[in-house]
């Protein structure tokens, strides 16, 4: 059976402070609407009016909205994390869900979707950093990992009922998910090492193996895994390996 999952809290690099020590005139292009940075600048040519437009609400949704709303994100969760035993187990603070109706009013959400922004990869990589460095827009715009990468797969790979059922409310942010890949004993990294063995009894599937540091997986608002396991055990290894959605309240 699945054993259970330990959830870890993803460590997230605050590329904005390395930028107030590296040097001030780079920061004020980093959040200058009006200007690029110059790691842009070889691609001006390929940035459409489009990423200027959202760039620019980006950076004023951050410095208006967000980092007024810093000091009550940080009051709450210090009383949500006396209710906890543990980090991880701590619910989201009351104002994010505030901020994420403000980022839908704004046309500011699930930005990371192509169809939903209008952005290129390349083009979303720049809004991406912004909100890097401000921690709390991710979780307002609903650009937070790992919920993006799993709501691209549903949204790609999902039936009709998937989608129903998991991507609509996580597209809302009305849950989280996790993905659930690192084992203990192996080098997770490589799909290939993977020892998890998803098999098929009947009409439904049986998952035995141990997933650990799957983040977000405690959380209460997480209500989805996509799990990476094998379910084959012959021919190439890089063919073996298969991702299932497991709701985090199934038996195991």
């Amino acid at each position: 059976m699945l054993r259970s999952l330990v959830g870890s809290e993803m460590c997230i690099r605050d590329r904005y402070q390395r930028r107030v020590r590296d040097s001030p005139a780079r920061v004020m292009s980093f959040l200058d609407h009006q200007s690029l940075p110059d790691e842009l600048l070889p691609y001006k040519h390929l940035l459409s009016d489009r990423f200027y437009d959202v760039r620019s609400r980006v950076i004023r949704f951050c410095n208006d909205v967000i980092q007024p709303a810093n000091q009550v994100y940080q009051e709450q969760r210090a009383r949500l994390l006396k209710t906890v035993s543990h980090p991880v187990f701590c619910p989201e603070p009351r104002i994010v869900h505030d901020l994420r109706q403000k980022a839908k009013e704004a046309g500011l959400y699930n930005l990371f979707l192509p169809e939903v922004s209008g952005l290129s990869v390349l083009e979303y990589s720049p809004v991406a950093e912004l909100l890097g460095a401000f921690p709390l827009a991710n979780h307002a715009m609903n650009c937070a990992a790992p919920d993006t990468g799993n709501m691209e797969v549903l949204a790609k790979y999902g039936t009709e009922q998937q989608k129903e059922q998991w991507l609509r409310p996580l597209l809302d942010g009305k849950i989280r998910s996790a993905f659930a890949m690192t084992e203990p004993g192996v080098a997770s990294s490589d799909a290939t090492n993977i020892s998890c063995r998803i098999e098929r009894q009947g009409d439904e599937y049986v998952i035995n193996g141990h997933k650990w540091w799957t983040s977000g997986a405690c959380r209460p608002e997480c209500q989805l895994l996509i799990l990476m396991g094998k379910t084959r055990f012959d021919g190439a290894r890089h063919l073996q390996q298969s991702m299932i959605l497991v709701p985090r309240n199934a038996p195991g």
